[in-house]
């Protein structure tokens, strides 16, 4: 984390102390990783098109799988992340600081959305969605 973020992350949680330091970091790094991810996926149509809240969830959903496997929904929870609107509590403070864009439609209220962050982070594990998926989570002996 370079120093000017780390700045501007502190101001934040002075002013908002609803989420952790760490929640920035992530949601900094997942919002490339969205934005990244579905400008592959577009190259043929708009690729420079505005991400969704839909799919800045999505996306930050699927990275925090990434990151953290079986456990990201309670590393989740430990930063505060609980909720759509937290995390769009999260961007816009971001956007407040300057350490992301948004267009002069978006709104915070984008994310009061039902997103189940909960069952999204945990349905892969479960033993027979992970059937599904071929994820096989390991057996203790």
């Amino acid at each position: 984390m370079d120093e000017n973020f780390k700045k501007s992350i502190n101001r934040i949680v002075d002013t908002d102390p609803r989420y952790a330091v760490d929640a920035y970091e992530f949601v900094s790094i997942a919002v490339n990783y969205t934005a990244h991810k579905l400008k592959k996926h577009r190259e043929k149509e708009k690729p420079d098109r505005h991400v969704s809240a839909k799919e800045l969830l999505d996306g930050i959903a699927d990275y925090a799988l990434r990151e953290f496997g079986p456990m990201a929904s309670e590393v989740m929870k430990s930063w505060g992340l609980t909720n759509a609107k937290a995390i769009g509590n999260v961007v816009f403070n971001m956007i407040g600081e300057r350490l992301l864009k948004a267009s002069e439609e978006d709104c915070v209220e984008d994310f009061s959305i039902e997103y189940d962050f909960d069952e999204t982070l945990r349905k892969p594990f479960i033993r027979e969605n992970a059937a599904e998926r071929s994820i096989n989570p390991p057996m203790i002996a």
